[in-house]
């Protein structure tokens, strides 16, 4: 995390982690219930993995292929 890369491969694995959690209901209802504060950074990139998952997956491809060839 202490580049920008590193960075951008952390929000990425986040927001793909946490959308993918929203599909489960037992930890959509105890990890993503919450709007508001810290666990609410958590809901906001469920929503943003959602709504936005085609850019999401090219972003990730995109990133997968810098990691592994560029880097």
């Amino acid at each position: 995390v202490y580049s920008l890369d590193g960075l951008l491969v952390f929000g990425l694995l986040l927001v793909c982690t946490c959308a993918y959690l929203r599909k489960v209901p037992r930890l959509r209802a105890w990890l993503l219930s919450e709007k508001r504060g810290v666990w609410g950074l958590f809901y906001k990139a469920a929503v943003i993995g959602t709504r936005l998952h085609v850019a999401v997956a090219v972003s990730c491809v995109l990133m997968a292929f810098y990691v592994l060839v560029v880097k």
